[in-house]
């Protein structure tokens, strides 16, 4: 195994860094590190992911976008084992099991498990951590299936998923809890590696969908352009959102009882109430919770992700 070296602080440390063999043309390999750093808010050593693209390597010159990701409340873990449950879903899957040149350096972080719903444990058994294969790719998992109807209906109308007693936006912990740590990642990627300040990108899925929301409300100069999927956010940051026009794309499953669609109704109504100038809203009529797996598995999204930098928006 690879071992790569970096330095840099959070609060105390950032030393060791470990990379996963790659198997591509000689110079244009993409690579996977694991950067260690201390958590304040565990007061632990813990790591996460970065993901170097295909031709980082070869291209001296270039500066490549970054990517944060946001995973779900259910690959929540301590950090350091349990860091592979990430690459279960989202950007990080589709370029590295999937082996997909996405052009982008993607920062995989894991939420510690004390910032979870009450009442919503993890069974990471549900989510075996999916393996790079030397040739080829795994097959993908489309694994949620509904009884509901392709039919546009009231969503309170929908069986009660494990979320039903929020009826909109939670008071729950998240990633809002570790807001500095992500920063001091995204800072850590632009400052040791060639990456483009101007084009920095958020999107995540469900809990990280909620942390998309409050990251991006907390933080709207950081992004060039953000992606909450199946999650909400707060309406009362609607207009401070509207007000930054940063670019939105939100996404949900017509068929989710998980994160009811008319919960995403009502945020993307705050937006457009304000004014928002540059706000796409996607319904995926025939997708359950798991909506995610066919957004990124697309095109569409990184694309659109690539017309916005920080100092171009609408």
């Amino acid at each position: 195994m690879k071992t790569c070296f970096s330095t840099g602080l959070i609060l105390s440390i950032l030393v060791s860094l470990s990379s996963f063999p790659a198997v591509a043309e000689k110079g244009s390999a993409d690579q996977l590190l694991k950067l260690s750093y201390f958590s304040s808010a565990t007061q632990k050593n813990r790591e996460y992911f970065v993901y170097l693209p295909v031709g980082y390597k070869k291209s001296q010159e270039k500066k490549w976008p970054v990517m944060l990701f946001l995973h779900g409340h259910g690959q929540r873990g301590n950090g350091q084992e349990d860091l592979d449950y990430v690459l279960v879903h989202g950007p990080l899957m589709e370029a590295w099991i999937q082996r997909r040149e996405l052009p982008f350096i993607i920062i995989s972080p894991q939420l510690p498990v004390k910032f979870g719903i009450e009442g919503v444990e993890e069974d990471h058994s549900a989510d075996p951590i999916p393996a790079r294969l030397k040739k080829g790719v795994p097959e993908r998992n489309y694994g949620f299936k509904s009884p509901i109807p392709i039919d546009r209906q009231n969503s309170e109308d929908f069986p009660d998923g494990p979320h039903s007693q929020f009826k909109g936006y939670p008071d729950f912990d998240g990633w809002i809890n570790i807001h500095e740590e992500l920063l001091y990642m995204v800072d850590t990627v632009l400052k040791e590696y060639r990456a483009d300040s101007d084009r920095v990108y958020l999107t995540g899925v469900s809990y990280g969908g909620y942390g998309t929301f409050h990251m991006a409300a907390k933080y709207p100069e950081r992004w060039a352009a953000i992606a909450p999927i199946v999650g909400t956010g707060k309406i009362v940051d609607a207009k401070k959102l509207a007000d930054a026009r940063l670019p939105i794309w939100m996404f949900g499953g017509g068929k989710d009882r998980t994160v009811k669609p008319h919960w995403l109704y009502q945020m993307a109504e705050a937006l457009e109430s304000e004014g928002h100038p540059a706000l796409r809203f996607t319904v995926h009529e025939d997708m359950d919770h798991d909506a995610w797996k066919r957004v990124y598995e697309g095109e569409d999204l990184y694309n659109w992700f690539l017309r916005y930098t920080s100092n171009k928006r609408p």
